[in-house]
């Protein structure tokens, strides 16, 4: 985690999700194709999971290459 965490975005005023279990719930959805929605609520908020994905990608933060 140590190295990747660069990559992880600051918080924004709110309270900060852990992102370990961010990172370990999309590798989760994106494996088994899973919607967002779908999302098991242990690993947090369905709309925090979607969004920081979303940032993530925008940001090439999860390109490859």
């Amino acid at each position: 985690m140590e190295k990747i965490a660069r990559y992880f975005p600051l918080a924004h005023g709110m309270p900060h999700v852990d992102d370990h279990r961010v990172l370990s719930e999309m590798v989760y959805m994106i494996r088994n194709r899973i919607q967002w929605k779908d999302a098991p609520e242990v690993y947090g908020p369905r709309k925090t999971l979607y969004n920081r994905f979303i940032r993530w990608s925008r940001s090439k933060t999860c390109s490859q290459g």
